[in-house]
């Protein structure tokens, strides 16, 4: 099964290139028109985080330090992770990237840490902050009356607008575009999320998020 959940990440990895060719085509930037090594990295490591896989996962590490990811970014994207696959899988993950930089220390490679998140200066409610992020990456307004699944059950509207897209999206470490590679990874090596999934991917192809 672990495979096969792999094997639709490189599929979906291969789909998301091949639409970003498509908008080459179409004169748009260079920067937009495909996935760079970073790119490719952050899915891979948010792939294997979500398996659970540590030994490919040390391997993923190193390649993405290499491609030029700062160890605050992974840090953030291990951190982000686990509102999508859990602390489990999100400590693991941080645990075994703690190994990876030390061993990389002892090997007298010293990686470039990177920044660090900015303190949030807004003074607007973390509920309309977070709403606000998610009309920036949906592109349409946020209804005021709520439905679905949220009416069924308004406190899972609160935290995902309060913590998830506050009090994580909002950090600004990784991009837009970085967080949504990561989610889409780890929903589609998660499995039986069609619909998240279908959402986040036409999220990234129609949005284009940078």
């Amino acid at each position: 099964m672990k495979r096969i959940q792999f094997t639709i990440v490189i599929v979906l990895l291969t789909g998301i290139s091949l639409f970003f060719n498509h908008l080459k085509a179409q004169q748009m930037s260079t920067s937009n028109s495909e996935l760079n090594s970073k790119e490719k990295s952050i899915i891979t490591i948010s792939s294997f985080t979500t398996q659970g896989k540590l030994t490919e996962l040390k391997t993923a590490f190193n390649t993405g330090l290499e491609a030029g990811l700062t160890i605050n970014e992974i840090k953030e994207m291990l951190v982000y992770s686990y509102a999508y696959c859990g602390f489990p899988r999100s400590i693991r993950g941080l645990q075994t990237f703690m190994e990876v930089v030390e061993e990389r220390k002892t090997k007298g490679i010293e990686d470039n840490s990177g920044v660090e998140a900015s303190p949030i200066a807004d003074e607007k409610t973390k509920y309309e902050r977070g709403k606000k992020i998610l009309e920036e990456l949906s592109g349409t307004p946020q209804p005021d009356k709520l439905s679905e699944y949220s009416a069924f059950a308004p406190a899972i509207d609160t935290f995902l607008k309060e913590h998830l897209f506050a009090d994580i999206f909002e950090r600004d470490v990784l991009t837009f575009k970085q967080r949504e590679l990561v989610t889409i990874s780890i929903i589609a090596g998660i499995g039986d999320a069609d619909p998240m999934l279908q959402s986040h991917l036409e999220l990234i192809k129609c949005r284009v998020v940078s």
